[in-house]
């Protein structure tokens, strides 16, 4: 059976070059609305997280942020670059598995003190939200049993209530999310610096080969 994909493939071989240059364009056409279209979504959802995300005088006026609100307000701690980002994802990642509650406040006061880049920080926060914390507390409970193996971990749970199975998962959760926390915060750091020093030398090579191209030929400058 042949799909419409490869039916459009025939006919476009089976084209005169004008009607082939002008299926060409369609298609080009097709792919640019495409293109255009994923990155018109992708811009809605900035502005979505960046509607959610708290600016620095929301944050200063919180109560538990007060001892440090006076420096919320230093633009080098919302400023990008590739050494606060980095620090702001360690943050990020950190206080979204260390506590179920107040992250961003948490993140915000831990950026103040190792200057790290709030809004990348609060909005990593998000990686555990009301959809996806049920999908990490069941993997952080996974990767606990590995290491705690209590009785009242290999109890059947199929016949008890809610409160003991969650007596009886807390300890292995526990210990699951705290790894997340404290591998992830490095981890995240170490990527970002990386991504961060490939695109720095790509956009350096890519430089450096116009240069040179614009070099031998003269002309075309």
């Amino acid at each position: 059976m042949v799909s419409c994909d490869d039916r459009a493939g025939v006919d476009f071989l089976l084209l005169p070059d004008a009607e082939a240059d002008g299926f060409f364009s369609i298609t080009l056409a097709g792919r640019s609305s495409s293109l255009l279209g994923m990155r018109t979504w992708f811009v809605r959802q900035r502005h979505k997280l960046r509607r959610q995300l708290p600016n620095a005088q929301e944050l200063a006026r919180q109560r538990w942020l007060r001892p440090v609100a006076h420096r919320i307000s230093d633009h080098r701690l919302w400023h990008m670059n590739a050494e606060a980002v980095a620090r702001g994802t360690a943050i990020g990642v950190f206080w979204a598995f260390a506590v179920p509650f107040a992250q961003i406040v948490f993140a915000a006061a831990h950026c103040v003190w190792w200057r790290g880049n709030i809004p990348v920080a609060a909005a990593i926060t998000f990686i555990t939200n009301p959809f996806t914390i049920g999908f990490w507390l069941w993997l952080a409970y996974k990767l606990g049993s590995l290491f705690v193996t209590t009785g009242a971990v290999m109890i059947d749970l199929s016949h008890t209530g809610w409160l003991e199975k969650l007596q009886a998962m807390g300890w292995p959760t526990f210990v699951g999310m705290a790894l997340f926390a404290c591998i992830g915060a490095p981890l995240g750091y170490l990527l970002v610096r990386a991504g961060a020093w490939l695109w720095f030398h790509w956009r350096f090579a890519r430089r450096q080969q116009r240069q040179r191209a614009a070099a031998r030929n003269p002309e075309q400058r």
